[in-house]
């Protein structure tokens, strides 16, 4: 019995794909990993780790970037389809999205308007971020986001 897991053990080690040079280097928006706030408001100088990370208003990852809104609970994904960066600039496009989703709006059955998919740079389905600092950014021409973003401290 222990010969056939160890023989499982190999194989499945042999079966799965080793990554290549191009997959094991980090994205090129790898510095944005992570929860930002801000942008839609001042950030205070003093904010804590605790409340930082309690309310991010943009998270950053390889494959989504997500946003918050002032009138939604829920944060709205973006499926990154390309990013580049170059000298203190990441252009994102992100996968279109095919109708805006609404909000349900109960009341008098009126129809809510399309929830904001994009960051009100004009082009919904692109981002530019400019970094000031290492903890710092902006989204220029972003009218949703007319404030600079600080990284959420780690703790």
């Amino acid at each position: 019995m222990r010969h056939r897991a160890a023989c499982l053990a190999l194989a499945l080690a042999l079966a799965a794909p080793t990554p290549g040079p191009a997959q094991a280097a980090a994205p090129p928006h790898a510095w944005l990993f992570g929860t930002w706030t801000g942008g839609l408001f001042p950030v205070p100088s003093n904010i804590s780790a605790q409340a930082c990370l309690a309310q991010p208003t943009v998270i950053f990852t390889r494959d989504v970037v997500m946003r918050a809104t002032l009138t939604d609970v829920t944060y709205i994904e973006r499926v990154i389809a390309t990013a580049r960066t170059a000298s203190g600039r990441t252009e994102f496009r992100f996968a279109p999205v095919a109708a805006p989703p609404t909000a349900a709006n109960p009341l008098l059955g009126l129809q809510a308007p399309p929830l904001a998919v994009g960051f009100g740079c004009g082009d919904r389905d692109g981002l530019v971020v400019q970094r000031r600092t290492n903890n710092e950014i902006t989204f220029p021409g972003c009218k949703d986001f007319p404030n600079p973003l600080v990284r959420c401290p780690s703790g």
